[in-house]
């Protein structure tokens, strides 16, 4: 399988990187001003109950009390200290990541999907709707995004082979993995942590976001389809970015296909998600349960995937290793929560913005709390970075203005999936462009409608959701 990944690493080394700001920067900006913000701003306080066996707030126990500035050195301890915080969700993050690492190790899913793509090469209707199922799955299973890059090498050519263009086979991979990681059935890194720090039961309420999967699916197969077939009809209109027309992609010509051991790997990874969705019914399975049952697959994928246990081990680091950066960026977005509650400024801001949009119907504030996150996606791109640094802010606002938790957590999954497709400052999305040589701009034009689809889909399902009081709580 290496092989069929040198095409897409030379052309990674070749291309520049994308530019943008780091988001590391922006968050240590975020904790500077945080920090100062404690010398200013009052300090307050809630008082914390136990209802239903979960804490939550008293929304007539606010109070302001003594200030507690945090100086220079407490900026920086707040680093470590945030990392402490969030070190349950950090770790989770690296196991599940070390788990698909041995996943991509047996090569299972690109001999899957090259397999599907030979096929399917004849078959230009079935090709869209069929693939990109494939990749919204993945999306709204295990969290796919940087993972998809590999397969633009693969499917902007074919594309342009059945008489498409670039922007087709681009979509085809982006867009499926973007509405799955949207709707997130069952994402770890986005619905997994925001619903732990919000204090759901993990992956609650997955028949609501099973309907929005098949909604946002629907929508996208639609677009990327008309599209296709008007340039189908009208060459002119066809856009080959880095490859030429009518250009085949070598590897569809190779002697790759499904080993009995890559069907016994794709099955066992689906066995996972059973045994998961039956555990977190029955037993109320949490994070470390969770992770600990990724950890226990990760390695039965390796032995059916006939991986030596050193390439298991290996497969795992190199997997772990990828999570890195998300994974950091929830210990420092954590910082900046460590900073509100020592200053006391956490329950001051809630206490605010809770005044503020007290008269607003909750249906409202959800559609709000969505834009908001929609916003703060671009100086986070991390969905678990997102999610550490908001829902700890947006559960207990949820408590006090009327709005279930679990709308919340709704909230921001669609807020942060939406906007991956749009920001510059998405690491994974800028490369995909680069690979395809689609210029950023053009696919803003050609994507725009389809993302102003996903926000009124967005809030459609908001109201939903506060009507019927998406939950459990």
């Amino acid at each position: 399988m290496d092989a069929l990944r040198e095409p897409i690493a030379e052309k990674q080394k070749d291309m520049k990187e994308p530019k943008g700001i780091n988001a590391f920067v922006l968050l240590f900006g975020v904790i500077v001003i945080a920090a100062i913000m404690t010398y200013f701003v009052p300090a307050g306080q809630y008082e914390r109950v136990e209802q239903d066996g979960r804490e939550v707030i008293n929304p007539d126990s606010f109070q302001f009390v003594d200030s507690n500035p945090v100086n220079l050195l407490g900026i920086f301890k707040s680093v470590h200290l945030g990392m402490i915080e969030g070190s349950s969700i950090i770790f989770f993050v690296f196991i599940v990541g070390g788990a698909f690492g041995i996943l991509s190790a047996t090569g299972a899913l690109d001999a899957f999907i090259i397999t599907l793509t030979k096929k399917l090469a004849n078959r230009e209707k079935l090709i869209i709707p069929i693939l990109m199922l494939f990749f919204a799955a993945g999306g709204s299973l295990m969290g796919m995004a940087e993972e998809t890059l590999v397969y633009i090498g693969i499917l902007v050519p074919l594309a342009i082979a059945l008489g498409f263009d670039a922007i087709t086979g681009l979509a085809i991979v982006s867009l499926g993995a973007s509405v799955g990681f949207t709707s997130a059935v069952m994402n770890p890194f986005t619905v997994g942590v925001a619903q732990g720090i919000a204090g759901l039961p993990t992956f609650s309420g997955i028949a609501f976001r099973l309907v929005l999967f098949v909604v946002l699916y629907a929508g996208a197969v639609f677009f990327v389809y008309r599209h296709a077939s008007k340039v189908k009809k009208d060459p002119s209109l066809k856009f080959y970015g880095n490859f030429k027309p009518e250009q085949k992609d070598r590897r569809l010509d190779s002697k790759t296909k499904m080993e009995t051991r890559h069907k016994w790997v794709l099955i066992t990874f689906l066995v996972n998600f059973i045994v998961l969705i039956f555990g977190v019914m029955k037993f109320g399975w949490y994070i470390t349960e969770i992770a600990g049952l990724f950890l226990l697959f990760g390695i039965l994928i390796g032995i059916v995937g006939k991986l030596k246990a050193s390439t298991i081990a290996d497969s795992f680091i190199k997997g772990a290793a990828s999570m890195t950066g998300g994974a950091l960026i929830i210990g420092v977005a954590q910082a900046i929560l460590v900073i509100f509650t020592t200053g006391g400024l956490m329950d001051t801001i809630l206490y605010y913005a809770s005044n503020a949009i007290d008269q607003v119907p909750g249906a409202l504030t959800a559609i709000g709390m969505f834009f908001l996150q929609l916003c703060l996606n671009f100086l986070v791109p991390s969905g678990s970075g997102q999610a550490a640094l908001t829902m700890p802010i947006m559960a207990p606002l949820s408590d006090l203005v009327g709005v279930t938790r679990q709308t919340s957590v709704l909230a921001y999954q669609l807020g942060d999936g939406i906007s991956n497709m749009i920001f510059p400052t998405s690491g994974f999305f800028m490369a995909g462009l680069a690979l395809a040589g689609i210029p950023w701009g053009k696919w803003i034009k050609w994507v725009f409608p389809f993302i102003l689809f996903q926000i009124g889909v967005a809030i459609v399902a908001l109201i939903i959701a506060q009507v019927i009081q998406y939950g459990p709580f």
